[in-house]
Parts: C-alpha cells; structure tokens; sequence
C-alpha cells in the first residue's frame, strides 16, 4: 500500500526548542497558576519523572500521543504489568454495544497521562484533539493528570499557541494519522487549560524537542 501524503506543510518556526532560562519562566507561571510542574534534563529523566506520579496497582489511561511513544511510556503502562491501563480494555470492547461504557471509562479514570501542543510564557495549556475524547479526562474527569511537554512547545501567548496548532502540529499529526490509519486528522476541538484549583495536574517540562 502507497501511504498518502499530507497536503499541509509544516512551519518548522515552532520546532525550535526555548533555552533552560526560557522554560523557568514557564514553569513558575505554571506553578502559579495552581499546575504542579517539574523539568526534566532529558528523556531519561522524564521518563523517570512520570512514572514516579503512577502508584503501583493504578488504574492509567494514555491520551494517543508520540510523546509518550517516544518515551516508551505507552508501552509501560500498558504491557508491564504495573498498572491498570485503560486503553487496551477500551479496545476490547464493541463500540455499537458499550460506547456508553467506553466514554466513562475514557473520560473518568484516576490517572491519565499524555501532552499538549502548546504552553504559553504564562502558564497556560492547549490541547487539540480530533474525537476530543481524550480532553474530559484533562479538563476534569481524572482523579490526577501527568502531562509530558517538549521544550519546542514553548509560545508567548494564546495566539501563538493556536497558531502552533494550525501551523506545526496539525500538519505533523494530519502525516502521523495516513501512516497509521491512511486518514486524515482534524483540529475539531482545543482545550485550553488556564488554572487549576484542585491539585490533580502534574507537568512534565523536557528540557529537549519531543513530540509534535
């Protein structure tokens, strides 16, 4: 089979990756914006990082996402044996007869793990999702939220956030998906996470390009 290529080009402005003064910032904007945040030196470390959130025996679920590829999280999660991972039961099971089953499982687990597309200068998150079935469990339906970003996902403003969605992220994703599936991605919906008043997101800021 001949994959399909991507009609959109990625603008490689928003792979560059922002220096360690630069992250700082961020992460104190996250801090003060109620978003527990931790920098990781490398892959190592943030691999490291993660799985120190999970408890053993816990019940994770994985928004899809290369970062977590990347890292081999997605397969520590679910192949271990360490934990209760959510996506392989959710694929077990039959969409015409459980999908009521399927959204609460997704939406509600106690622990999920995944990325975003951007972080402001500010403190703030995007997530931009096709099905957005992955933006419940961030927004509120996890119990606790472990969330790895790239040091290349660094913006000034919401404005430049969306624009690195359209821009840099779609683009990547749109190829990532006709690999995979040979169907296109959509940016249907953006979560836009401002604060957090509970103490359930942790974020993980690599200090290295990952990811889209």
């Amino acid at each position: 089979m001949v994959t399909r290529r991507s009609s959109l080009t990625p603008n490689t402005a928003f792979a560059v990756p922002a220096d360690r003064i630069r992250l700082e910032r961020v992460a104190a904007a996250l801090e003060s914006n109620g978003i527990r945040t931790l920098i990781a030196a490398d892959f190592d470390e943030a691999r490291r990082l993660v799985l120190e959130q999970l408890p053993e025996g816990a019940e994770v679920h994985e928004g899809a996402s290369v970062t977590l590829e990347t890292l081999g999280l997605k397969d520590e999660i679910e192949l271990s044996g360490r934990f209760e991972p959510v996506r392989p039961r959710l694929w077990s099971m039959d969409r015409e007869t459980q999908a009521r089953d399927m959204r609460k499982l997704g939406a509600g687990p106690d622990y999920i793990v995944g990325s975003v597309h951007a972080v402001t200068e500010d403190g703030h998150l995007l997530i931009a999702s096709k099905t957005g079935s992955q933006l419940g469990g961030y927004a509120y339906g996890a119990g606790h939220v472990v969330l790895v970003v790239g040091s290349q996902k660094v913006v000034r403003d919401l404005e430049e956030g969306l624009r690195r969605i359209r821009e840099y992220a779609y683009p990547l994703e749109d190829q990532h998906m006709l690999d995979l599936y040979d169907i296109n991605s959509a940016v249907n919906k953006v979560l836009i996470i401002n604060a957090e008043e509970a103490e359930r997101i942790t974020v993980v800021l690599v200090d290295e390009a990952i990811g889209f």
